[in-house]
């Protein structure tokens, strides 16, 4: 009888983590991944908590649970990364973690003794690369907002006048800005090395991140403390390792640098196994080859992680056969990895034709985010134990999963008007440190 209610326990958990911003599938593999990582009684509270950041004294109110019992077992869910916390005008808040950036990536960074981190590894490998149903449901509806986008090396810019780089686009700037740092485990590359499927010889500690998630990854012993000084080295080794960086996906207040090897990294396999493009926001650049100075060596096509480049037979006019590099425009990150190795200089970023929109701040991108994934209503009544909030999450649910009117919000003619609505609404609750983050 235990182990029915504790899978039950489990399913509602499972349904609450689908719910928050990124889809997360139930099945077996999943249910799986919850039992190791949640107890019965860590599942219950998380279950019942509000879907966003929440005040202790709320999050009692919502479990029915008082505060002296439910303060160790959120610092425990906090400790394993199932938890989010953040100190908010010097009072600690708490949000529930989605599976990624979340759940994956903090159970994966963590280090010391008495850890299934082989076991963990395994469970998350077969969720999430045997087979297509995580990325279906986050990516198969052409959504268009990602957790990550890609930045440009700036040395794979192509030279020409008006060429404008804007701050957020470049990685040393982003860490200039930054207020605090850290470095960890990457979360891809530990998990391929526990399932013996790491094929590269990038280091594991690579995973950068800043402010105040640098924080939390420090406080909750996820990440160790770095200067700013070792974050620009690490800059410089991946380039020299041909590896992608990755950002958050907002202008302000960036979060976090991935360094991403195209064998390692989930998301860039979520293009390379599953053929998902969409999985990350490219750059606002993109490859352009100059077949005068191509040489038909393939250097690039090696070099690209996300194999956007081919290699095509060209015949030359003196009748002799040679290859020249050809690029997938629909695939091409802009991230100027496979300029790299290009010792004539024939491939090089140039601005893409079509603007690339990235959110402004950290709301705006989950606000965005939650819209592609039908749980905006989630974010909007947040509250599990009120009925009138989930009537409204329905009612407000249906009606955005209309696809016209979907379109028209995430539509460039209405995307603004629709987040200032928005962010007046949650300056009107009290809680316009929400746009600040």
């Amino acid at each position: 009888m235990g182990h029915i209610a504790g899978k039950d326990i489990y399913r509602q958990l499972g349904r609450k983590i689908d719910q928050l911003t990124l889809r997360t599938p139930w099945n077996e593999d999943l249910h799986n991944i919850l039992k190791a990582l949640y107890s019965e009684e860590e599942a219950t509270v998380v279950t019942r908590m509000p879907y966003g950041m929440s005040r202790l004294s709320r999050i009692s109110k919502t479990t029915k649970t008082s505060e002296t019992k439910l303060a160790p077992i959120l610092e425990t869910l906090c400790e394993k990364g199932l938890v989010v916390d953040m100190f908010i005008k010097g009072e600690q808040h708490y949000s529930p973690s989605p599976l990624a950036i979340g759940i994956f990536e903090f159970t994966m960074m963590r280090t010391g003794d008495n850890l299934d981190s082989s076991g963990w590894a395994a469970l998350f490998h077969r969720y999430m690369q045997g087979s297509e149903v995580f990325y279906a449901a986050n990516c198969e509806h052409g959504e268009q907002t990602s957790l990550m986008r890609t930045l440009p090396y700036l040395q794979a810019i192509k030279r020409r006048p008006h060429v404008e780089v804007l701050d957020y686009e470049k990685a040393e700037s982003i860490v200039d800005q930054a207020s605090a740092f850290s470095i960890g485990l990457c979360s891809c590359r530990h998990e391929k090395y526990h399932v013996g499927e790491k094929r590269c010889d990038t280091p594991l500690d690579t995973c950068t991140a800043f402010g105040y998630a640098a924080e939390y990854l420090i406080r909750r012993k996820l990440a160790r403390p770095a200067e700013k000084r070792e974050i620009l080295d690490q800059l410089e080794r991946s380039r020299e390792l041909g590896l992608v960086l990755n950002a958050d996906n907002v202008q302000r207040n960036v979060t976090y640098i991935c360094h991403c090897c195209g064998c390692c990294c989930n998301v860039l396999l979520g293009i390379n196994s599953f053929g998902y493009s969409n999985i990350v926001v490219t750059s606002t650049w993109i490859a352009e080859i100059d077949a005068g100075l191509c040489n038909g060596c393939g250097k690039c096509a090696r070099a690209c992680p996300v194999n956007a480049i081919e290699m095509l037979p060209l015949e030359t006019p003196a009748g002799k056969k040679k290859k020249t590099a050809k690029v997938d425009t629909d695939i091409c990150l802009g991230c100027g990895v496979c300029s790299m190795p290009c010792k004539t200089e024939a491939i090089g970023l140039v601005k893409r034709e079509q603007r690339v929109l990235h959110p402004e701040t950290t709301f705006q991108r989950v606000i965005l985010q939650s819209l592609d994934r039908g749980t905006l209503q989630n974010q909007i009544f947040d509250d599990p134990s009120r009925l009138t909030h989930g009537f409204m999450r329905n009612v407000v649910g249906a009606f955005l999963k209309l696809p016209p009117v979907k379109k028209s919000l995430m539509s460039d003619t209405l995307r603004s008007t629709f987040l200032k609505t928005l962010e007046a609404g949650i300056k009107l609750k009290g809680k316009g440190w929400a746009l600040k983050v």
